[in-house]
């Protein structure tokens, strides 16, 4: 009598397995045990009592090691989502076991580090995917599509903004490498590379550097600022906001899933999208982890890259060191990823 591992999975639920599943891991919880698509069948976490007891909340099996969770369950899937300073080890573990994986930002703090994990998955061939959920924002979404129709013109300059409260850690930049890689992140995905950066920051407030302020240039000669702090709250209208100016018109989101507004120059009327009565899922901020998901199953099942692969965490990364680089040294710092290409090849 066959089991369902005999089953190819393009023709039954994944079996996903989340590591690390409390704080943004329970969505991760909610969403594979929730689809028709997958199955959590376990969740590994650090504390055996905790762990049991989740375990059975989520009528899944608890773990507390990886190789053991692997060895019984043969997932189809592994997400990993652990404090932001602890990513590596465990997920070069998963890596080198060959499971296609999901990860959560930021990839690591480390360059070096974020190669070994990317090299390790290309040489194996492995799913990487990383959970840049923004990207699946539906105010996101709706911009880009009007930046690509030419709504906007010639995109001229970009300028993001986001902060709350701090996450403190031990690293003296985790804010503009923790938070501030969805900035990085998002720009390249509406605006293209960028190619060089000079930033300024401050630690009057906590030791650490927890505000600042990054002027960007892209590759199509269009400028652009980021301002990220841990000194702001969440709680503040918009915490988020990022405007796309063009030649012929401006885009316009305001806290990631609230609102997008389009106007043309010169015209003073507007376009605006906002969730409806009873649209609370595209109002939801968590539901863009959702979307992600929608887009990254059918990849993983189809044989094809993950939609956003975790090449776009180690991009982000490479962004965040520049930015320090040009606050210790005071010069704007290059980098254009195909000059960076081209000297790798050398």
């Amino acid at each position: 009598m066959s089991s369902m591992l005999d089953t190819p999975f393009t023709e039954r639920p994944l079996r996903v397995a989340v590591v690390g599943p409390g704080g943004w891991g329970r969505q991760h919880v909610r969403i594979f045990s929730g689809r028709p698509d997958t199955e959590l069948v376990a969740i590994v976490g650090r504390d055996p009592d905790r762990t049991s007891s989740q375990a059975k909340l989520d009528r899944t099996h608890g773990y507390t090691r990886v190789a053991e969770m692997l060895d019984a369950e043969q997932p189809d899937l592994v997400t990993v989502c652990l404090p932001n300073e602890h990513h590596f080890e465990l997920t070069l573990e998963l890596v080198k076991a060959g499971v296609p994986l999901l990860v959560e930002k930021p990839l690591v703090f480390r360059l070096d580090q974020a190669d070994d994990l990317i090299d390790e998955a290309t040489s194996r061939g492995t799913f990487f995917a990383i959970n840049f959920n923004h990207r699946y924002a539906e105010p996101v979404m709706r911009a880009r599509a009007a930046l690509h129709a030419g709504q906007l013109g010639e995109l001229v300059f970009a300028a993001w903004r986001f902060g709350g409260e701090p996450n403190f850690g031990n690293h003296p930049h985790a804010q503009l490498i923790e938070t501030q890689c969805h900035g990085f992140d998002m720009l390249e995905h509406l605006c293209g590379p960028i190619v060089s950066v000079m930033a300024q920051m401050t630690n009057k407030t906590h030791g650490s550097y927890t505000t600042v302020a990054i002027a960007l240039e892209f590759a199509d000669a269009a400028v652009g600022s980021l301002v990220g702090s841990y000194d702001s709250s969440y709680s503040y209208p918009l915490t988020h906001y990022l405007e796309l100016n063009g030649t012929t018109g401006r885009a316009l989101i305001e806290d990631t899933v609230k609102r997008l507004t389009i106007q043309q120059v010169g015209d003073e009327t507007r376009q605006v999208w906002e969730a409806g009565y009873f649209n609370d899922f595209d109002r939801e901020f968590h539901r863009t982890f959702d979307r992600h998901v929608d887009a990254l199953v059918p990849a993983l099942r189809a044989g094809e890259p993950p939609p956003v692969h975790a090449g776009a965490g180690r991009r982000a990364l490479r962004l965040a060191l520049a930015s320090i680089e040009s606050f210790e040294t005071g010069q704007r710092v290059s980098t254009d990823p195909a000059r960076e290409a081209a000297g790798q090849a050398r």
